[in-house]
């Protein structure tokens, strides 16, 4: 297989796309320019909610489809393309469980704004990067709106102090360690591989015609679906595992490194 043949390329955002600062390079943009001149689709798909994303996005945003809340969302052109949203009765079992776990720090994510059950003060200085709108609340029953997924955070490691907690939801839900203070559990339909999937129907793209690129555990089952499918050089253990090929790390562009070798093969 070669790389010209890729039709669709899909990227993490954090520890991916994004640098340490949390920022898109120059120099993506202008080879996304020469992507869309070459009619590749590119999708960002992202554990961060849709108006995060924007923010990071929004010179390109109306070019690209755009894959928030770890799949439960993709909107193309400002249109709703997939909807996700946790089933009320599970949102309140897991919700109990959840507000009771030492030192695991709540975040309910709706598509516009996020609700925060939490007194965390590294929390709070964090949420203005992820999550910019958002309340805090004392109970569940001020959320109005669709939730699309809960997201834990602890202050020193997430895997360590809060995955154990609540790994026996995995057998009827996604449970995933998506960053070093994160855990994000969902429906289990809503992912970035199934968010992923939809889209190769939707554009008759194959695996074979599909690149990925991500770091964390929330990006294993997108990466699946792809034949060029990258581990970044800082990703975790498991995502460097399943990937078929590696790239250089966020800090080094690594995304951008595997995009200019595409584009060269496409001459």
């Amino acid at each position: 297989m070669i790389l010209n043949q890729v039709k669709l390329i899909v990227s993490d955002l954090d520890g991916t796309l994004l640098n340490s600062n949390h920022e898109v390079s120059a120099e993506f943009f202008e080879l996304y320019k020469v992507l869309k001149e070459k009619n590749i689709l590119f999708v960002a798909a992202s554990g961060r909610p849709y108006y995060s994303m924007i923010d990071k996005l929004a010179t390109i945003k109306d070019g690209i489809i755009i894959v928030s809340e770890n799949g439960g969302l993709a909107v193309e052109n400002n249109k709703l393309i997939l909807s996700n949203t946790f089933n009320p009765n599970n949102l309140n079992s897991i919700a109990k469980l959840v507000t009771t776990l030492h030192d695991a720090h709540p975040v309910f994510c709706t598509k516009d704004k996020a609700y925060v059950i939490s007194k965390s003060k590294k929390l709070m200085s964090l949420l203005s990067e992820y999550y910019s709108n958002y309340d805090v609340i004392d109970s569940l029953d001020d959320i109005k709106e669709p939730v699309y997924k809960i997201a834990l955070y602890h202050e020193e490691s997430s895997e360590k102090h809060i995955y154990p907690a609540v790994k026996h939801l995995e057998s009827d839900f996604k449970v995933k360690v998506s960053a070093n203070h994160w855990v994000d559990i969902s429906e289990n339909i809503a992912n970035k591989g199934y968010a992923i999937k939809h889209i190769q129907e939707l554009y008759n793209i194959s695996e074979a015609e599909t690149m990925v690129f991500g770091d964390y555990n929330n990006d294993i089952e997108m990466l699946k679906l792809a034949h060029f499918s990258y581990a970044m050089e800082n990703a975790h253990p498991n995502v460097k595992s399943i990937a078929n090929y590696s790239t250089k790390t966020n800090d080094d562009n690594g995304v951008e490194h595997i995009i200019k070798q595409l584009i060269a093969s496409l001459k």
